[in-house]
């Protein structure tokens, strides 16, 4: 904003201020607040009014008129200055505004103070013609605005379906000719992090100083920032590592077109340790120092109060005895022995019967097989398009060399093609074939479903987190009369429905129902 030199008043006395706006857009579009005021004036000069003030915003947007100070010190200065001022002229009626709304109540109120606004484009007064035009006008600035608007949301839209982002990487992940692939520099360390968090032994607070002094670091522009526990945790939120984009903005959750570096069974299996930090729930992941005395601490909760056990010494007469304890209104005192037999009876019961678990488990091997084709099918293919491309790379390098083809050509062609050896190089990524070996998850699926009771009593305190929290995402409550309140995850009620009582078994010795039947194949069912 500055003020104008002054000049001779005219014989009627009238006065008038000159509002210029320009958007970024505009000044690349040389829409300058120069050419803008170079008209204005030729206009007040026509119409014999003296502009007593000039007020200039640069690079404000006018859909709104938050965010907009030039335009509110102006009208302060029409309230403050009403009876000096006659009209207020602008270039065209949407430097004011466009939102129609907004522009007639600006009008509006300006009109209440004798004030005219004048477009030095366009025609505007106070006849009913005039105004219906003014209208139409400001309608149509709206409009404009409107469809931009659309043409952006529809395109940022159709990118993000296509499985494209359009904000910045995450970490660990950097663009290359609009695509998200690997960042050589952090890409290991983001994935070590991952696999350190899906241990459930360590809390945010833990893997935001340990991902810090591992030198991964958060950008912002040109700035570089330590990562903190907020940071970490929106980190390990993001589905984007599992190869599926997610927006606030959109429901849909497309495949992106980048390389996963997590499976989806990692990823919750992360949301699973991340959720127990949630109020109301239990905390399985590490969150104290651990205690060997007191296995099941913060861990179980009292189902009175709602709040995690703690575990402490009494001294006796004689001894020293053991007691979880609850630190709510209630402080009630439990025995281990009862706390952790109750528990460990309670898991006997829900271990799965041996049939039901050789039979979920050949549901496991064909699954795999079925996935381990398709997947080799797909790299299969994605390998013959990187050779016929690169073959095809290979003749567009000899007639551009030849003068067949122009530098223009050339690199028109040559990118085209790069952009699609990426996507092939993507779909060809074979990380996560590599990371499927049945051997040790069957092995593993056996070992610990076996007996879930005997399972308990060999894990050490950081597995009995992961053990729990896994069958109880929910979290594990301690009654008053001696029970415990629990709700087992969908994953070990799937695998508990293997039963007879779900699938029939037929007679003899160990379990003999196709797996054609448990892939909703059978014509019985």
């Amino acid at each position: 904003m500055r003020f104008a030199d002054k000049q001779v008043i005219h014989a009627d006395g009238k006065r008038a201020i000159i509002y210029l706006r320009v958007s970024s857009e505009e000044q690349v579009d040389n829409f300058s607040l120069s050419t803008q005021e170079d008209i204005c004036r030729k206009e007040a000069k026509k119409r014999e009014y003296e502009i007593i003030e000039v007020f200039r915003e640069e690079g404000r947007s006018a859909k709104s008129i938050t965010g907009r100070p030039v335009l509110i010190n102006l009208l302060e200065y029409c309230r403050k200055n009403k009876q000096r001022i006659n009209a207020v002229i602008v270039y065209r009626i949407d430097r004011i505004s466009r939102q129609t709304s907004d522009y007639l109540a600006i009008r509006k109120k300006l009109g209440e103070k004798g004030i005219e606004v004048i477009s030095s484009t366009e025609p505007t007064g106070d006849s009913p013609t005039e105004k219906l035009v003014e209208t139409i006008l400001a309608g149509f600035a709206q409009l404009d605005n409107d469809i931009r608007s659309e043409r952006a949301r529809n395109g940022l839209r159709a990118r993000y379906l296509s499985g494209l982002i359009s904000g910045k990487c995450p970490i660990g992940y950097k663009y290359q000719s609009s695509f998200a692939i690997k960042d050589s520099d952090n890409w290991d360390k983001v994935k070590r992090a991952w696999d350190l968090m899906a241990t459930g032994t360590k809390s945010l607070s833990e893997m935001a100083v340990i991902m810090n002094d591992w030198g991964l670091r958060m950008k912002r522009g040109k700035r570089t920032f330590k990562i903190r526990p907020q940071t970490a945790n929106r980190t390990f939120r993001l589905k984007f590592y599992m190869g599926t984009l997610s927006s606030p903005t959109y429901p849909e959750e497309p495949k992106g077109q980048h390389v996963p570096m997590i499976s989806e069974q990692q990823f919750y299996k992360v949301q699973a340790i991340l959720d127990g930090r949630s109020p109301g729930k239990v905390a399985f992941a590490k969150r104290n120092s651990s205690n060997t005395d007191f296995p099941l601490r913060r861990i179980v909760k009292c189902a009175q109060c709602n709040v995690g056990l703690t575990g402490a010494w009494s001294k006796g007469r004689n001894a020293r005895y053991p007691y979880y304890r609850c630190s709510g209104k209630c402080s009630k005192s439990i025995k281990p022995t009862s706390l952790e037999g109750t528990l460990i009876q309670d898991l006997k019961k829900i271990t799965p019967k041996k049939e039901c678990l050789d039979l979920f488990i050949s549901f496991l091997y064909s699954t795999y097989q079925q996935r381990l084709s398709r997947l080799k099918k797909i790299s299969s293919q994605a390998e013959r398009n990187i050779l016929e491309l690169k073959a095809t790379r290979k003749i567009l390098v000899e007639k551009n060399l030849s003068g067949v083809f122009s530098d223009e050509i050339f690199r028109e062609q040559n990118k085209t093609i790069e952009d699609k050896i990426l996507k092939a190089e993507i779909t060809k990524d074979d990380s996560v074939i590599d990371n499927y070996n049945i051997e040790k998850v069957t092995t593993f699926i056996k070992t610990m479903l076996a007996d879930l009771g005997e399972t308990y009593k060999r894990s050490s305190i950081s597995q009995i987190k992961v053990l729990l929290g896994s069958i109880f995402p929910s979290g594990v409550a301690w009654n008053e009369n001696g029970t415990l309140n629990h709700k087992i995850s969908p994953i070990y009620q799937a695998i508990n429905n293997f039963d007879s009582g779900a699938i029939p078994l037929r007679a003899g010795e160990g379990n003999r129902t196709p797996i054609f039947c448990l892939e909703g194949r059978c014509s019985s069912r």
